[in-house]
């Protein structure tokens, strides 16, 4: 489903939580949010977080916005209020010995299926950022930039995205030469120079170009053909 049902709308400037409150006049509650974290880092788990916030003033999250607009201690604030205030919540980590053999793509559409399979309320309808997914076994929509407009997302994508940061800082301790507590798993040019000198450590994703690359099973021209 890509559409919100017959007759509900939410104006531009419904906030955050229009998209809960347009389906909840409609009689269509739980609501539930689902998004992911480390789908573009090459090391580490994907993970993906799924919520259902509670209506009115109790489900309202003090500070609560897109978990990469936050700041570390901002969004550990929230993970708490969300964790405190949610009706349900559930994450899911799928390493990355799994995202390499069912691809960064099925990975992902399995993590967020199995994330909203995980919470302990089952949601009458699903809001998920950025694209439409199948099984779900209820309604659903896509909401384009979702875990920015609506609030049940946000909620996801802050407890995805805490969950993973602090796995990638556990990570850090044990291959150090990496600094994953800084880039967490993501291609930056810190991470890019540790795998050229080191090659990939344990944890690396092998089906991205560049950690193949830094192991020696590609060439700049293989990769390019």
């Amino acid at each position: 489903m890509s559409e919100l049902p017959r007759g509900a709308a939410v104006r531009r400037d419904a906030g955050l939580y229009g998209y809960e409150r347009a389906l909840r006049r409609h009689g269509i509650e739980p609501v539930a949010g689902v998004d992911e974290a480390g789908r573009g880092a090459c090391a580490g788990p994907l993970v993906a977080g799924a919520a259902i916030l509670p209506a009115g003033k109790a489900g309202i999250v003090p500070g609560l916005a897109d978990s990469k607009l936050l700041t570390a201690k901002a969004r550990e604030r929230c993970y708490d209020e969300v964790v405190r205030r949610a009706v349900a919540w559930s994450v899911v980590v799928v390493s990355h010995e799994e995202c390499d053999r069912l691809g960064m793509h099925v990975a992902n559409v399995e993590a967020l299926r199995r994330a909203v399979a995980l919470l302990d309320v089952p949601p009458a309808y699903v809001l998920t950022d950025g694209f439409p997914v199948d099984g779900l076994g209820v309604p659903g929509l896509a909401v384009w930039k979702g875990d920015r407009v609506a609030a049940c997302i946000a909620a996801a994508s802050v407890l995805a995205k805490v969950t993973r940061d602090r796995i990638m800082a556990e990570l850090d301790t044990a291959w150090p030469a990496y600094d994953f507590k800084t880039h967490k798993g993501y291609i930056t040019d810190v991470h890019t120079a540790a795998l050229l000198e080191h090659g990939p450590s344990p944890v690396h994703r092998m089906r991205f170009v560049n950690v193949r690359r830094a192991a020696g099973l590609e060439t700049p021209l293989e990769s390019s053909a």
